[in-house]
């Protein structure tokens, strides 16, 4: 049975990086993807509530444009399109692999010290792990229409 944005938020920080880990990069998505941070508690509610309120006021998900390599964010309760990012592939710094980068350091003067990584777990469903500077500091996933 193939993963769903629900089993994510259950899945603890290590699971979480294990899947990133044996994942492929996939094809770097195109289209708009709901997004969703995944705080790393297994199994605990409160984690999903504080996604489920982090998705509703800050962060929405991500609109990709594969034939520029570009996309941006949709941030705030309407999704208002903000802060660019260049998309490509390249070794990840989280376990050397290919993975999808969005690379944020030529961009967005906000976030210009960010870096995600994607990987496809399940069709349509990418995990992303995100860096500042060179520290890993969250998980994130992202749902695109089937």
């Amino acid at each position: 049975m193939a993963l769903v944005e629900q089993d994510l938020v259950t899945m603890s920080a290590d699971e979480l990086d294990e899947l990133f880990r044996k994942s492929p990069a996939g094809e770097i998505p195109s289209g708009e993807a709901n997004g969703q941070v995944l705080l790393g508690s297994e199994h605990d509610s409160l984690s999903e509530t504080a996604a489920q309120v982090a998705h509703l006021i800050a962060w929405q998900g991500k609109v990709f444009d594969r034939e520029k390599g570009l996309l941006v964010n949709k941030v705030g309760p309407f999704g208002t399109e903000l802060i660019r990012a260049r998309v490509y592939k390249e070794p990840s710094w989280f376990d050397g692999n290919e993975t999808i980068v969005l690379d944020y350091s030529d961009t967005s003067v906000v976030a210009r010290w960010i870096r995600d990584e994607i990987r496809e777990v399940a069709p349509h469903l990418y995990l992303g792990l995100v860096f500042w500077d060179d520290d890993k500091i969250l998980h994130f996933s992202l749902k695109f229409p089937e």
